[in-house]
Order: C-alpha cells, then sequence, then structure tokens
C-alpha cells in the first residue's frame, strides 16, 4: 500500500504541472488521500504512533486535495 503511495505521489506532478491536466491530477490526488487513509486505518490497529504519526501527511495531502480542485475549477 505505500508503494503505491510513492507511485501516486510520484505522478501527480507530472499531471498537475507538466501536462496541466488539472481534473486528472484532482482524480489522482483524491486517490492518492483515500490510500493514505486507509494506511492510517490500518496502522491504527497496529500502532497507534505510526498512525498518528502519519496524520500530518494526511493534513497536507487534503489541504492539496482542496487546492487542486479550486485551481481544477477556476481554470475551467
Amino acid at each position: 500500500m505505500y508503494g503505491v503511495q510513492l507511485v501516486l505521489n510520484l505522478a501527480w506532478t507530472p499531471l498537475f504541472f507538466g501536462l496541466g491536466w488539472r481534473g486528472t491530477a484532482f482524480i489522482e490526488i483524491f486517490v492518492l488521500w483515500a490510500f493514505i487513509a486507509a494506511t492510517v486505518a490500518l496502522f491504527w490497529h497496529r500502532s497507534r504512533w505510526a498512525a498518528i504519526l502519519l496524520l500530518p501527511y494526511l493534513t497536507w495531502t487534503t489541504f492539496a486535495v482542496v487546492l487542486n480542485f479550486s485551481v481544477w475549477q477556476l481554470n475551467n
């Protein structure tokens, strides 16, 4: 699951900035957000500290999702 997050995280920048595909980038970063949230939930049962340490990453990605959506909507 973490490997999928790395690939998704790596793919977002070229989609958003390189190709200018704001809608595709939004879908992609939302999927990334879902994977991060699922990882936090899985970690919560194994190690609460590990899950808590992922919360800033989830929070930052939430901000990025909202920002990506806003840019996409404002540029349509």
